[in-house]
């Protein structure tokens, strides 16, 4: 499989019961002879059963929109998404809900839902390549419905959720509006649906991660809201770590790890590191802060023979030459490394998905075309989501809107608190953690994600300041995958098994 490229494919499962039902808003005038926008909630309702784990689950899955209001009335979003509940608990403190979001930021909770969490997925080999089209969606034994009801939100601009007719998209691009229209979505999707009783999870992937850090101290103090546990998927909390800029050499050393993954399953390491992966990687890892880090840090006062050997070592550990490493004053920026690893065999690797290739037309440039594994992971996605809300799901609303995804039309994201330096999460949920003792952090990462390296979680985490009984909270799991672990049919088992014990130990 390795280096191997497909094209990927959904299916959709029996239609189940359903009807339709739209709540339309009546709004009141705002003046004579002036009414505000009337803005309506649409929602369709269907009921279906899911046997896991063999227990069998009759659920509810709701997809429509949510109207978020100002304090006068006045609509300012609608939001998609899509919920499911399982159907008759009685009491609400038995059952959790969490709330999943995708990053971007752009993108809507599509492959959160349809690939990680939900009780459908789309169908890939056992790799996580797709197969060809049409798209096809399975049921998912890997979902973990079993362990807790989900919520899947597009924020504004994503998916078909938009601003309010009046309402300037900008006040939701960017860091603090986008936590604070997403936390007034879960106010009033618990409180609509009587949750409040019910233990709280958040889950985010990539950007989502930096969103619900914010979101965990956000929630606390603007709404008395406590969680009992986090889920980070492919983690970007310090932005500092993953911003190949000028004068920061913080990247280089965290993403130097995945580079020796790639490398390793590209079979460009030295016979020496080709053997056991995990054994190669934290041989990697001690080399990046032991040797490299400092090695930097020194610029140019590194030695002549001294740089030599780093030269040497980086090699080494990333299957690129000395003269080019050397060329590159030691710091090989991650698009570059796409394009360089196999450029002798004119291909380029995937960022999100370094086992992802691609060949391109022009094999002497500096960058790719695009990233194979992205792209290839994006039409049957939506291609599976568009049929699914339509069919199974009777959500048909919409249809004069697109379904965006990884949009444009979010930026530029706004960061006002931040300006002059790097946005840092990992503080928000520290502080998170600080203020509500009972809640748990999960940080899940993939060894060939070149767009939010494992080692750069790590570094994060380990510099987060926690005492060793707050340490103690926050669990990790790796996979042998990319920026989507559940992708790969053995690591969405593993997530899955992963998930549940967490699950258990945040809200016995």
């Amino acid at each position: 499989m390795q280096g191997r490229r497909v094209v990927a494919v959904l299916s959709l499962s029996s239609l189940i019961s359903l009807w339709s039902l739209a709540l339309p808003a009546q709004e009141p005038d705002t003046g004579p002879g002036e009414k505000k926008p009337v803005v309506e909630e649409k929602i369709s309702r269907t009921q279906h059963v899911i046997t896991l784990d063999g227990q069998r689950i009759p659920y509810t899955a709701t997809a429509g929109t949510l109207v978020l209001r100002a304090e006068d009335g006045t609509p300012r979003a609608s939001v998609f998404h899509i919920a499911y509940t399982k159907d008759g608990v009685k009491d609400p403190a038995e059952r959790p809900v969490t709330f999943a979001f995708n990053g971007g930021p752009g993108g809507p909770a599509v492959w959160v839902h349809l690939g990680a969490f939900g009780p459908k997925r789309v169908e890939l080999d056992p790799e996580g390549f797709p197969l060809p089209p049409p798209a096809r969606l399975v049921e998912s034994q890997e979902s973990i419905l079993d362990v807790t009801d989900l919520v899947f939100v597009d924020p504004v601009s994503t998916g078909f959720s938009r601003p309010a007719p009046g309402v300037d998209a900008k006040e939701f691009h960017g860091l603090e509006n986008d936590i604070e229209s997403m936390a007034e979505f879960i106010r009033l999707w618990i409180t609509r649906n009587g949750r409040w009783g019910s233990p709280r999870f958040l889950a985010g992937e990539s950007y989502a991660t930096t969103r619900v850090a914010g979101l965990s101290d956000h929630l606390l103090n603007r709404h008395g809201m406590r969680l009992n546990g986090v889920i980070l998927i492919s983690v970007i909390l310090n932005h500092q770590d993953n911003r190949f800029n000028i004068g920061n050499d913080m990247p280089y050393i965290t993403f130097l790890p995945t580079y020796t993954a790639a490398a390793w399953y590209h079979k460009k390491l030295p016979p020496e590191l080709a053997g056991d992966l995990h054994g190669t990687l934290k041989e990697a890892e001690r080399f990046a802060v032991e040797e490299y880090g400092p090695a930097l840090l020194l610029g140019d006062w590194l030695p002549a023979e001294r740089r030599r050997q780093i030269a040497e070592k980086l090699a080494r550990y990333t299957g690129l030459s000395v003269d080019y490493v050397l060329r590159s004053n030691l710091r090989v920026e991650h698009a570059r490394f796409c394009k360089e690893l196999l450029r002798d065999r004119r291909l380029t690797i995937g960022r999100i998905d370094a086992r992802f290739t691609v060949t391109d037309l022009d094999a002497v440039g500096e960058y790719g075309e695009f990233d194979p594994s992205l792209t290839e992971l994006d039409a049957p996605f939506i291609e599976a989501t568009l049929d699914y809300v339509r069919g199974e799901l009777g959500y048909r609303e919409d249809d004069h809107l697109v379904y965006e995804r990884l949009s444009p039309k979010v930026f530029p994201w706004h960061y006002p608190n931040h300006d002059g330096r790097y946005a840092n999460l990992a503080e928000s949920l520290r502080l998170a953690m600080m203020k509500n003792p009972a809640m748990k952090v999960m940080v899940v990462s993939g060894y060939y994600d070149l767009a939010t390296p494992y080692f750069a979680a790590d570094y994060t985490v380990a510099h987060m300041g926690l005492s060793e009984a707050d340490r103690k909270r926050v669990r990790f799991a790796y996979y042998d995958s990319g920026h989507m672990q559940y992708i790969r049919r053995e690591d969405h088992r593993k997530l899955k098994r992963d998930l549940a014990e967490f699950f258990r130990n945040a809200a016995p």
